[in-house]
């Protein structure tokens, strides 16, 4: 070896090794980050381990994250939830919040019509008086007392139910999803709870 120099196969060899040895120690949200890239554009959010994507086809990205998931368990340890936003908006204030979030579960009436259900909040960021007990309330009862208005009466069931209302938060943008108990069989990855 004369200043630094190397054959070629060795470099490699010895780059290929330290490179598998580099990914093991990189953050579990890197790795998502890196591996997620493949399927649209991905940021940061300000939020520990927290990744937000804007695609096309939220089911599609679900399902295609999963597959890699699949083919890859070291993916799969990265990833711990995907929460496709079937409906999104922003926000100013607690109440807009409100409702629009209303204004989007009511249409979704039909669909809970004589089932079990509940909403389920996860809220990131500090800058709305929003408490995730208050808004998982304040939109199962707006829904209970349509349904039964309806004559449709539903109930609140948090073991098994047959859906559930998943809403995220990033300060002041929202999603909305609604999840019956077949989806959440079939992908591993959606957690609402």
């Amino acid at each position: 070896m004369l200043n630094g120099f190397l054959p070629t196969d060795l470099r490699r060899k010895r780059t290929r090794e330290g490179l598998e040895r580099c990914r093991q120690h990189l953050p579990k949200w890197f790795q998502a980050l890196r591996a997620l890239e493949a399927f649209g554009r991905v940021e940061r959010s300000p939020y520990h381990n927290v990744l937000v994507m804007t695609v096309e086809d939220p089911i599609a990205l679900l399902e295609a994250v999963e597959r890699g998931t699949e083919e890859s368990p070291a993916l799969y340890d990265a990833i711990a939830r995907v929460a496709p936003a079937i409906c999104s908006f922003e926000f100013r204030s607690a109440d807009e919040f409100k409702k629009k979030a209303k204004s989007i579960v009511l249409e979704w009436l039909p669909r809970l019509a004589g089932r079990s259900f509940h909403v389920r909040f996860h809220r990131r960021g500090p800058r709305h008086e929003l408490r995730t007990p208050e808004v998982e309330r304040f939109l199962d009862d707006a829904l209970l007392e349509a349904l039964q208005q309806a004559g449709t009466p539903g109930r609140l069931s948090f073991s098994d139910p047959d859906a559930v209302i998943a809403i995220d938060t990033i300060d002041d943008r929202a999603g909305i999803s609604l999840w019956a108990r077949e989806d959440l069989a079939r992908h591993r990855l959606l957690r609402p709870d």
